[in-house]
């Protein structure tokens, strides 16, 4: 197979100047200055460094990667960072993909699977440290000085386990490459204009699919990952009731803060905008400017998750009452969609339907609606017409992982029509939310939105509520709750 991404005499190409800020304070760099900063410094290279958590399994993720597509070159690229305006950035989350495959979480990175007789040869492809020779680690907005080290070359090998080289010097080498190549697309606008002449849409989305199905079952350090997630979480939601008070004193916006600090003290981010929707705000399904009034005698839907430092995220939903109390409205309602999740949960197994869990919780408040007048039965009628959408809108849940909406781009045929296996984690969730302009309901069921959602994993035997720690029952609620507030 062609060795062309890595030649042995790499064309030398003039370096580029480092950019200067418009309207710096300093001109320029003097000769002397240039000189100084060189010299100087302690050698920092990290020799102790131990290959991180996941090594294995991201080996082990190549290895059937590598199974499925033999003598081809595979790329997949961490993205580049993205303008959040003038010269700032956004915070950079890598893609999936890259991650998943490589633990690695840098900006620029490219992991390139180079096919060899027996399989493929990875090589991940990351900026190397900041030059010192050129300036760069002082002068450039990205250099060292600015925005902290980079591992080196060497480094990076010890903690992925993977030969790195200088991703500069890819572009060129992809575009001398020979043979067939695949690309995730959409990440690196720089590697795809590389290989423009050599890849097809086609061909590059089986590459985007596969790898999304190859998540669909989680191995051991996933699931660990999972419960880390899920275990911040629930300590998210505990800070959050015993801050309810001051969040009645501002608006919803002390709830997501309260929930965002635990997610940056024991985790990389939140998973996803958190929902802190309080009164008629929890019937918006994805309410988060979160810039509303919390109210005593209202309940505040709270749908939030935790990111782990190696992107897996919980997602859980809780709908509390901010007093500490549900009225008997809100009771009955909340209790019809808990009906729901239990026996949405208790149809989550292997070898079950994907789309078990989705009817199952269905029926139920089918059930209820026809059971309070809100639509006219019998319930096989109103799921046949599925006239119970108007208040329960959404899909009973979503496979979990580093997406929160995890293997998105997976097969219909092996997601929602599916069988469930054991490692998948999905989550449960029904809700009801009347609109507070629904003009069908009776009028106190109007601004009353309930969901209840927890992250469960299938097991050989059935499955685990790895949520459970978070009282969902309404009585539990409210004793937890009150404990909590002391």
């Amino acid at each position: 197979m062609s060795d062309a991404l890595n030649p042995e005499t790499p064309e030398e190409t003039e370096e580029e100047p480092i950019k200067q800020r418009k309207n710096g304070l300093y001109p320029g760099v003097s000769d002397e200055l240039a000189a100084f900063m060189k010299a100087g410094w302690a050698d920092t290279e990290l020799h102790d460094l131990e290959p991180v958590p996941q090594a294995g399994h991201t080996a082990a993720r190549r290895a059937a990667l590598s199974a499925r597509f033999p003598g081809e070159r595979l790329v997949v690229p961490a993205g580049n960072l993205k303008t959040r305006s003038n010269d700032t950035e956004y915070a950079f989350r890598s893609s999936v993909e890259y991650a998943y495959l490589t633990g690695n979480q840098t900006e620029d990175g490219v992991l390139v699977m180079e096919p060899t007789r027996d399989g493929h040869r990875a090589t991940i492809y990351l900026l190397p440290r900041s030059d010192r020779e050129n300036g760069e680690f002082w002068l450039d907005g990205q250099g060292e000085l600015w925005v902290g080290r980079r591992h080196s070359l060497t480094e990076a090998e010890r903690l992925y386990g993977i030969p790195a080289s200088d991703v500069r010097e890819l572009p060129e080498a992809l575009r001398a490459a020979t043979g067939p190549v695949r690309v995730v697309r959409g990440y690196d606008a720089g590697i795809e204009a590389a290989l423009t002449d050599k890849v097809t849409a086609e061909r590059d989305e089986e590459l985007r699919v596969f790898l999304s199905e190859l998540r669909l079952v989680k191995d051991a350090f996933e699931v660990g990952e999972l419960q880390k997630a899920v275990d911040s979480t629930v300590r998210g939601f505990e800070d959050v009731v015993k801050v309810l008070d001051k969040a009645e004193a501002t608006s919803e916006r002390y709830i997501e803060g309260t929930f965002f600090l635990r997610a940056r003290v024991e985790g990389n981010d939140v998973g996803y905008g958190s929902i802190c929707a309080a009164g008629p705000h929890a019937t918006t399904l994805h309410w988060v400017r979160n810039d509303g009034p919390v109210r005593s005698g209202d309940l505040l839907l709270l749908d939030a998750g935790v990111e782990t430092h190696t992107y897996y995220t919980a997602d859980v939903t809780r709908t509390l009452p901010v007093n500490g109390r549900f009225d008997e409205l809100q009771k009955k309602i909340y209790d019809a969609v808990y009906e729901a999740q239990e026996a949405g949960i208790a149809a989550v197994k292997p070898g079950a339907k994907y789309r078990d869990f989705h009817d199952a919780a269905q029926r139920v408040l089918a059930g209820k609606l026809v059971e309070w007048g809100l639509v006219e039965g019998p319930v096989e009628r109103v799921l046949e017409l599925g006239l119970q959408r108007r208040w329960t809108l959404h899909g009973t849940g979503h496979m979990l992982g580093m997406d929160v909406h995890d293997c998105a781009a997976a097969r219909t045929e092996t997601y929602v029509d599916g069988t469930l296996e054991p490692g998948m984690c999905l989550t449960v969730e029904p809700g009801l939310y009347f609109q507070a302009d629904d003009l069908t309901v009776p009028e106190e069921y109007r601004g009353i939105g309930v969901r209840i959602e927890d992250d469960i994993l299938v097991t050989e035997d059935g499955n685990r509520n790895l949520s459970a720690a978070l009282p969902r029952r309404s009585d539990e609620v409210e004793r937890w709750m009150a404990e909590l507030k002391g």
